[in-house]
């Protein structure tokens, strides 16, 4: 089967459904796992830069919302010459990734000029289960069913051992860490999605996220009120050392330093793009690494290697 991934979560699927040498298309941002890299690419960003700043990256993000335009665009002639079987999309939002109507719109003038059939399957998961979920629809999609099978099950091993050791050290009178997760910076987004579900099992307290939901703009005043123990800095995209420089970059208020979090060095720097921004199998890596965040004694040496860093007043760089 001949596999297009428009989305750096699901190439990573496919890759841990063993699928890797099916695939004949991604996206530019699909950079997980290292071996993707000699995937021909299928889409491009319509404008900025790599080093954009973190602002600028967010006047690009509205102009597009408020626009009703993508950032990215699809190279409907590479999507042709790979003459794809599936591909693999979501319809949840035409801004961060490339148009669905764009895809299923390249889909049929593909198979007007070729007869060829071709599968879009959209993949929109909002909790860890919807993960899952795509996991399996993914499987069955690429007639993987058993591998499929076989990697929730790795999954859920992990992440039940992950709960149950949470749980032990409750039963021992570790307290839930009272958090605030961030997925952007400036403006301060509180979290969505599955990241609030993340904070929760792995025995955190996520003060201002909702689980399910999109994630909210919200205020420095906002998390001043709830004055956290952590703050976890973990931008949309962004891995540690992006998210770090962002940190030292953006503008804070006079009062920032007060924070409980940063007064108490507990401001963290987190790999946002490998661990809590793509819905795929790395979900359960980010657990861990909450995890290890939150009760270090409990959880020793678990999470990713360089999936964090403290940043703050007490760790200048």
């Amino acid at each position: 089967m001949r596999i297009v991934s428009l989305l750096p979560s699901a190439t990573e699927i496919v890759y841990a459904l063993g699928l890797g040498g099916e695939l004949v298309g991604r996206t530019h941002e699909c950079d997980f796992p290292t071996e993707v890299s000699s995937v021909p690419i299928m889409t491009a960003d319509v404008g900025g830069a790599p080093t954009d700043s973190g602002r600028e990256i967010h006047l690009r993000v509205a102009g597009a919302v408020h626009g009703g335009s993508s950032l990215y665009r699809l190279d409907a002639e590479a999507l042709a010459a790979a003459r794809p079987d599936l591909i693999l999309t979501q319809e949840l939002c035409d801004v961060c990734a490339v148009s669905y109507r764009e895809v299923t719109r390249a889909v049929r003038a593909i198979g007007r000029e070729t007869g060829a059939e071709t599968s879009v399957v959209s993949l929109e998961p909002t909790s860890l289960e919807g993960i899952l979920n795509s996991i399996s629809t993914v499987g069955a999609m690429a007639e993987a069913e058993d591998e499929a099978v076989g990697l929730i099950e790795i999954l859920r091993e992990r992440l039940g051992a992950i709960e149950n050791r949470v749980l032990e050290r409750r039963l021992s009178g570790v307290r839930p860490r009272r958090v605030v997760c961030l997925e952007w910076l400036d403006p301060p987004f509180a979290a969505g999605h599955w990241v609030p579900e993340q904070v929760r099992r792995a025995g955190g307290w996520d003060l201002l996220g909702r689980e399910g939901e999109l994630s909210q703009e919200t205020t420095w005043e906002a998390v001043r009120e709830v004055d956290p123990e952590q703050l976890l800095l973990m931008p949309c995209g962004f891995d540690t050392a992006r998210t770090a420089d962002e940190f030292d970059g953006m503008s804070r208020p006079p009062w920032f330093d007060e924070l409980r979090a940063v007064r108490a060095g507990e401001t963290f720097a987190l790999d946002g793009s490998g661990y809590f921004s793509r819905p795929g199998p790395r979900i359960i890596d980010g657990i861990a690494l909450l995890a290890e965040l939150f009760d270090p004694e409990g959880f020793v040496d678990v999470a990713p290697p360089e999936a964090w860093v403290p940043v703050g007043p007490a760790y200048p760089r």
